[in-house]
């Protein structure tokens, strides 16, 4: 099965499955215009497509091998955000859900901002107040991150974050936000399958942060930059996320070290709140 064909193979399969293309369609949280386009060949399925429709459809492992095999025959893929926006970004977070749901370990590493997982409602406000939504998409992209973050008390996964100090104190908020977020890192981490890991600034390092990026299992790794959200399923490159994962995650501080780094940088913020 080649790529090219993949879409009329998703369609056999769900047809054979006696699922209506309006139920795997919502499944896979996207359009059922969308999953008609790729049905019909008119739209090429993503590696993200394809593992949420087959995820839908509820197909064995062996089947879902094949069919990945075929949708990753493009080792790397870009969405640029424009699109993103286009879907919606509360429809995105709902298939970014999607795809944690089948999960066990997730590693992130984010020297930008909080991690969308640890995320306090105001502090999401904020990352997605500059995109200009409306007041109604802005809350539902909200609802559906805060939506997200239930996949952290779920005892059959494990989540490793890899956060670097200048993320604590970026002022896309106020102070007062800053220490609700600052809080919400400390609760978490103490979450028996959640690790949080503060690389700090007084630390030597031998390598340079770059840019934010999630490694799912061995599976894929996602990539943000400034225009596009690209997906990395190709072994040899997830296992650079890997390694540079790893490599921070060995400088980072932990567990009650982390907490009172995090703790002295909240009590600044307090501090800055009570003289105003």
């Amino acid at each position: 099965m080649n790529k090219s064909g993949l879409g009329s193979a998703l369609r056999a399969l769900r047809e054979s499955s006696g699922l209506e293309a309006k139920a795997v369609a919502r499944g896979a949280a996207m359009s059922r215009s969308k999953l008609s386009k790729i049905e019909n060949g008119n739209t090429a399925p993503s590696v993200t497509d394809v593992d949420c429709v087959l995820t839908a459809i509820g197909v064995s492992d062996e089947v879902k091998s094949e069919y990945m095999a075929a949708a990753r025959e493009a080792a790397t893929e870009a969405t640029a955000w424009r699109l993103i926006r286009r879907l919606g970004y509360n429809r995105k977070q709902q298939q970014v859900q999607a795809l944690e749901s089948q999960t066990g370990l997730l590693r992130l590493f984010q020297p930008s901002l909080a991690p969308g997982l640890l995320q306090t409602p105001e502090y999401i406000r904020a990352v997605f107040a500059r995109r200009n939504l409306t007041e109604v998409q802005l809350d539902r992209t909200i609802g559906a991150r805060l939506a997200r973050q239930s996949a952290l008390y779920a005892e059959d996964k494990a989540f490793r974050f890899v956060i670097t100090e200048p993320v604590l104190r970026w002022r896309i908020v106020s102070p007062l936000v800053m220490v609700g977020q600052l809080d919400r890192l400390i609760s978490v981490s103490r979450l028996p399958n959640v690790d949080i890991r503060i690389v700090a600034l007084s630390a030597r390092q031998t390598d340079f942060p770059g840019h934010s990026f999630s490694i799912k299992d061995e599976r894929t790794v996602t990539i943000e930059t400034v225009h596009a959200e690209t997906v990395v399923t190709d072994p040899r490159d997830i296992a650079l996320y890997v390694s540079k994962f790893e490599g921070f995650e060995r400088m980072a501080v932990a567990d009650d070290a982390m907490r009172a780094l995090v703790a002295g940088i909240r009590d600044g913020f307090l501090r800055e709140q009570e003289t105003r």
